[in-house]
């Protein structure tokens, strides 16, 4: 996620370069084989216009679309925040002469592995993301290291050997490490260190967190349907294609402009429609390893603190950096 006012317009220009570049030369093309052959290329641009509105409609409904994915995504994760704190806290909270403290803080820590093993769970990449290469992200370094790393590095200090061992057989290790949690929190109502009422919260909270993961996931495993993705892109194709035989038609009747100013608008008018249905189509997979992503190894570290800090632990994490404008 950029954090700073505005993208500059050269970062603007080199994310969306190549459709810049095609746009000038297609048509610089066009006016080329104009200018030599003089054949009448021209076209009337009032059924172009009525095409280029219904592919505007069609970009705003995608745009839309794709940014409620993501405004939702961000939501879940702030509520991943707010169950983080309200379940330490009733970890926290229990009576200290029949709950051993060390138990507290491996409850916490298994709950910071969960965290963790999410968080990674949602950079691993589908078919219908973009899956750059990790080395093409060279704005933001330590985000880079963290993706080549992995997600063993970051959750074995917060579990048991034993337990990690465990895990590492399973596909989906959040899941298994809630079902731990579940377990534990068993194992004491049994023994009789837990009261019913904190046995009913505790796994009402494990059930959130439970709610909370199905919602991420669905949004990762879930695409922006491609028949709007595909359809949106073909008929942007069509338009754009057609915008320098328009243009022609209207520099070529004025006495004023010239013919050869189709290259340059015609290159502008491509890339705009191109850079819009870029920002949707990046907008739409929130958790894809990526610039405009949803900043959730920002917000991990966040929740990695404050859980920390509860514990009075030493040698806590800083907060996640910020990389050249970026927070992700």
């Amino acid at each position: 996620m950029y954090i700073k006012r505005y993208y500059s317009l050269w970062m603007t220009i080199r994310w969306s370069r190549k459709s810049l570049l095609y746009g000038l030369l297609y048509s610089a093309a066009i006016i080329i084989v104009y200018e030599t052959t003089h054949i009448p290329f021209a076209l009337p641009w009032q059924p172009i216009s009525v095409i280029g509105i219904a592919v505007a409609f069609f970009l705003s409904f995608k745009n839309n679309s794709s940014y409620d994915r993501t405004w939702e995504a961000r939501k879940i994760w702030g509520k991943i925040i707010n169950d983080s704190r309200t379940f330490a806290t009733a970890i926290l909270t229990m009576p200290g002469q029949e709950i051993s403290n060390e138990w507290k803080k491996t409850t916490i820590h298994r709950h910071l592995a969960w965290l963790l093993a999410l968080k990674h769970n949602m950079r691993k990449g589908r078919t219908w993301e973009h899956n750059e290469a990790i080395e093409k992200l060279d704005f933001t370094p330590n985000f880079r290291k963290e993706c080549q790393d992995g997600m063993e590095p970051e959750i074995a200090p917060y579990l048991s050997a034993e337990e990690f061992s465990q895990l590492k057989k399973y596909t989906n290790i959040p899941s298994q490490i809630l079902k731990n949690q579940s377990r534990e929190i068993e194992r004491l109502f049994h023994s009789g260190q837990l009261s019913d009422y904190k046995h009913v919260w505790l796994h009402t909270l494990i059930g959130s967190l439970y709610d909370a993961q199905g919602m991420t996931e669905r949004i990762k495993n879930f695409p922006f349907p491609r028949q709007y993705a595909s359809t949106g892109l073909w008929i942007m194709y069509i338009f754009c294609a057609l915008i320098p035989f328009g243009l022609l038609d209207i520099f070529e009747q004025s006495r004023a402009l010239h013919y050869w100013l189709t290259i340059p608008f015609s290159t502008v008018i491509i890339w705009l429609y191109f850079l819009v249905d870029r920002i949707g189509d990046y907008s739409e997979n929130p958790f894809e390893a990526a610039y405009n992503d949803v900043p959730i190894s920002s917000i991990a570290r966040t929740i990695e603190i404050d859980l920390r800090e509860m514990l009075d632990e030493e040698n806590i994490p800083a907060p996640y950096p910020v990389e050249n404008g970026f927070l992700l």
